[in-house]
């Protein structure tokens, strides 16, 4: 009995895939729309834009338009060049002690709030017993508007009635914890950070959470420590993670207003430049040219953190 033989029948000769299937693809993709897909995709496109320009770039741009100018709301708008800004370096007294203030408050929320949320988060992502009330206990005051949060920070620090002189036993001779300026500014920091510990965490935890076990597997096979795995293994893969909490924490330093305006009208060792910026442009004064210059240079100053540190971490990814 004899066996058929099988025909084997040739392998079909590999290809190599074209560098430029990618674009050609997504020509192909573009080719596929037709009329009605492309006017509903310019009807968004064109909304989005629309309100783009109206909400953020329009106002961004006439600020910085009017900070050229001497403009109080209601006479001509007169153009006076640099002035603003020279009487702002030069004879408005209340811009640098202002100055100071924000950059210590977001000193004072990156250097001891933001870590005090990572730990918070570290400590979540172990599953510890109860883990989900301690987290929703942190994130409370996320949920609070900072004027909220205001109307609190007067219950705690209060001199008549405070909640902390009662617990220091201060009631026959109590500290003036919101009227005394080498106080208040610590207390309105500490209300501040209440808040931004529980947005830290929230973000920290998601990204330990993406973090992959292997790699703490790895570590501890390795003979590292705990410290040594978090520090060398598990924080560097948080880096977008960071760059988040850095722009978050960026602008959370420098646009503060709600809180210091709720207790003392941001007076009294209080002053910030939000707080200038709304006197000047909504209050008795009524300088709108100038408020807009003051309104520009604390852009500046929240671009300048931003663009530093993402030029710097851009490099590092291109090496």
């Amino acid at each position: 009995m004899t066996i058929p033989a099988t025909r084997v029948e040739p392998a079909a000769p590999r290809t190599e895939p074209s560098r430029k299937g990618g674009r050609g693809s997504r020509l192909r993709r573009f080719r596929q729309f037709n009329a009605r897909d492309w006017v509903v995709l310019a009807v968004f496109l064109g909304i989005a834009l629309i309100l783009d320009i109206a909400i953020i770039w329009g106002p961004t741009l006439t600020s910085i338009g009017l900070s050229f100018t001497s403009w109080n709301g209601i006479t001509e708008i007169k153009p006076i060049g640099l002035k603003n800004y020279h009487d702002i370096f030069t004879i408005y007294p209340p811009f640098w002690p202002a100055v100071r203030h924000n950059l210590l408050w977001l000193a004072f929320l990156g250097v001891v709030a933001t870590p005090i949320g990572l730990f918070l988060a570290y400590l979540l992502d172990k599953q510890i017993r109860f883990s989900r009330f301690y987290q929703s206990a942190i994130y409370l005051p996320v949920v609070l508007s900072p004027a909220v949060i205001g109307f609190i920070c007067q219950l705690v620090f209060s001199r008549d009635y405070g909640f902390l002189n009662a617990v220091l036993g201060r009631t026959e001779h109590p500290t003036d914890w919101l009227g005394n300026p080498h106080y208040n500014i610590w207390m309105m920091m500490i209300a501040a950070s209440w808040r931004h510990v529980g947005y830290v965490m929230v973000l920290y935890l998601a990204g330990l959470k993406a973090v992959d076990p292997a790699l703490k597997e790895s570590a501890a096979i390795d003979g590292a420590n705990e410290w040594q795995t978090f520090w060398h293994v598990t924080f560097p893969t948080l880096r977008p993670v960071n760059v988040i909490v850095l722009v978050i924490t960026v602008i959370e330093g420098l646009r503060s207003f709600d809180i210091v305006y709720v207790v003392n009208r941001g007076r009294n060792g209080l002053e910030l430049i939000s707080v200038l910026i709304f006197d000047t442009v909504v209050g008795e004064a009524s300088r709108i040219g100038f408020g807009s210059a003051l309104a520009t240079l604390l852009l500046c100053i929240s671009l300048a953190f931003v663009v530093v540190y993402m030029t710097r971490i851009m490099r590092e990814e291109e090496r």
